[in-house]
């Protein structure tokens, strides 16, 4: 019997002399004895030997028959678990052999001969694997039924060296509940076991039936996932529950989807990527079991993600979105350095865009809501109104981001690494397109409190209310990172606009009272002649308005507000600065001449320091809190 080469070699030339002949049984006959002189192994018996695939046949009885033992042997035994034992070590070396005389024989299929003995290799081939599969299968099943999911001891993820000293770690690894550090790697099957499975997907590779075989797998480890999901918190949430589920209903979802996503993306992936590489010896058949594994979680996520930034669009709604805008931002690296086709990363990216458009569109909202607040909900006293404490506390902590809202503003979504310096290097830059949003907030806001303003009769009090609502958002830019956003002209321009309310309440409430003190010279030197009564009458006159005046302004005004103590100094010692100066010079006259000194007992009815006492009292109202809409009391 040849031996395997020979028999190739002699087969070679009998698909030669079949090719060149044609058909024509003399020209075959004729090549058939060309080669028999070349070399004697081509006689023409070896040649015409309708028996020449012989050993190709030897060879696959005999492995049909070790294959067919396994299958017998596996069947009969009554604890089929996956055992990775001498049989199976027997097995994969019956299919390592049964390739390769497939792939040896394979160039000659076109020899009837070889190719009947090929379709039956093929066939025993589609059976082997069937059997591999199965094999295969088993091990993962077995592997997650010794994975305990069932610990109640809220442990962390632990990690797993492939191995330790001279031996393999083994040791089971839960599913996950927390995370501790970032670097952790899990792998949960264990080191012995991840190289049986590599043993049999080899195999199926070389086959061509490593797709199948990653399929297997990826429905095996998938349950992992989802159980790993289930532990995390995270709910599978189809959108349309997403977007009608209740705010606050959908905040605590969305914390859990947070730490899922940080899990999932930095430690349950990595490691099911890692598990992959070390099953299928990397290549596509390890890109195909890792999109078995990870696809559906993946769509998971981002499905949330989505709804999320689909979601309605109310102002207190920004900050959850901001951090799943951010925390989808630092993970996209993730995505892409994960998933070996870019769909998954280009996914994400949209993903992340439509969140950034949906803050901006909670910020059109803001402005429709200042747009809607009506003018006529005024403050009693000209005291702080609720929407200036609402918007600008909002901006306040809007501003703490203002690195992903600068981002966010600028439109074209750069990586963080790169826009950072940039936000950096302009730190007092007045035209960003975040400080454009914001300014234009504030005019916004600046315009409502003003029609509101001209709601009360009084322009002083019109004045308060413009003072200490500027002075508030003036105060709260100065002491927050909202002032740098503004930039400092913003805030020296608004500083100036407080002085121009200032002055205006000075003149509109005071300059008449001051005026009642004002004695021309002609008038005293009346008084010291004959006149003197005369004098007198229009002195004491002066004093009485003034009295009346000085009285109806300061029970009016100790009613009205100014919040912020400094502002109130502030406007106190300015009034003495201008009150007290001019009335003492006023009852000054009435002893420096004697003819008038004699009425001051009479009429003099305060000393200096008795008005420097009733100016304390101004603005000591309580300031009044009016109905706002649930949404302006969280900030409120």
């Amino acid at each position: 019997m040849a031996d395997s080469g020979e028999e190739k070699l002699l087969a070679v030339a009998r698909h030669i002399a079949k090719t060149l002949g044609n058909d024509n049984r003399t020209v075959a006959e004729d090549i058939l004895k060309i080669f028999s002189n070349f070399d004697a192994r081509f006689s023409k018996e070896k040649l015409s030997d309708p028996l020449g695939c012989a050993a190709l046949e030897q060879t696959l009885n005999s492995l049909d028959e070790r294959i067919s033992r396994h299958v017998s042997s596996r069947n009969n035994n009554d604890n089929s678990q996956a055992i990775f034992s001498v049989n199976t070590a027997a097995f994969l070396a019956s299919v390592d052999e049964l390739t390769a005389t497939v792939n040896r024989w394979k160039p000659l299929a076109a020899d009837e001969t070889v190719g009947a003995c090929l379709s039956r290799a093929d066939e025993m081939l589609r059976r082997a694997m069937v059997l591999a599969e199965d094999e295969f299968r088993s091990l993962m099943d077995e592997s997650i039924r010794n994975t305990s999911f069932d610990s109640d001891d809220g442990g962390e993820f632990e990690g797993d060296d492939e191995s330790c000293g001279n031996g393999v770690q083994d040791h089971r690894i839960p599913a996950a509940e927390r995370v501790s550090e970032d670097d952790v790697v899990i792998d949960v099957l264990p080191a012995g076991t991840v190289i049986d499975l590599r043993e049999i997907a080899t195999r199926m590779v070389a086959a061509g039936f490593g797709d199948s075989c990653a399929r297997v797998y990826g429905g095996c480890r998938r349950e992992f996932l989802e159980e790993s999901f289930s532990r995390l918190g995270f709910r599978n949430l189809c959108a349309s529950e997403i977007q009608e589920m209740p705010w606050q209903v959908l905040e605590d979802e969305i914390e859990r989807w947070i730490n899922a996503s940080n899990v999932s993306l930095r430690i349950l992936f990595p490691s099911e990527r890692r598990l992959c590489d070390r099953v299928f010896s990397g290549g596509s058949a390890a890109d195909i079991a890792f999109g078995e594994v990870c696809r559906e979680p993946v769509t998971q996520l981002l499905r949330f993600a989505d709804a999320v930034a689909s979601h309605s669009r109310s102002p207190d709604q920004l900050f959850r979105i901001l951090h799943v805008f951010d925390t989808m931002r630092e993970l996209i690296p993730e995505f892409a350095s994960l998933f070996s086709d870019s769909q998954c990363e280009t996914e994400a990216i949209e993903v992340w865009k439509r969140l950034g458009e949906a803050i901006k569109e909670i910020f059109v909202e803001l402005e429709n809501l200042i747009r809607q607040d009506p003018a006529k909900a005024a403050v009693h006293g000209g005291g702080l109104h609720p929407i200036t404490k609402y918007v600008v506390n909002y901006l306040v902590a809007a501003s703490q981001s203002r690195r992903t809202l600068e981002l966010v503003f600028q439109g074209d979504f750069l990586p963080l690494k790169d826009f950072i310096t940039m936000v950096d290097d302009n730190k007092h830059q007045s035209d960003s397109h975040f400080c454009v949003q914001l300014c234009g907030i504030m005019d916004l806001l600046e315009s409502n409190l003003e029609a509101k303003s001209k709601i009360y009769k009084d322009l002083a009090l019109c004045s308060v209310f413009m003072m200490n609502n500027l002075r508030y958002i003036v105060q709260k830019a100065k002491t927050s990172e909202l002032g740098s956003v503004l930039g400092d002209d913003w805030i020296r321009k608004h500083t100036a606009k407080i002085r121009r309310f200032h002055v205006s309440y000075q003149r509109s409430s005071w300059s008449k009272v001051v005026g009642f003190l004002k004695v021309e010279t002609s008038e005293v030197t009346m008084a010291a002649g004959s006149s003197v009564v005369v004098e007198v009458k229009a002195m004491k006159e002066k004093l009485k308005m003034f009295n009346l005046h000085f009285e109806e302004i300061c029970r009016v005004q100790s009613h009205w507000v100014v919040f912020d103590e400094q502002l109130r100094e502030e406007i106190r010692i300015a009034l003495e600065k201008i009150l007290l100066p001019a009335y003492g010079s006023f009852i000054g006259r009435f002893h420096n001449v004697p003819e008038l000194g004699k009425y001051v007992d009479k009429y003099v009815k305060y000393g200096v320091d008795d008005i420097g006492d009733r100016l304390n009292d101004l603005f000591q109202g309580e300031n009044s809190v009016l109905e706002v809409s649930h949404r302006f009391k969280i900030w409120l």
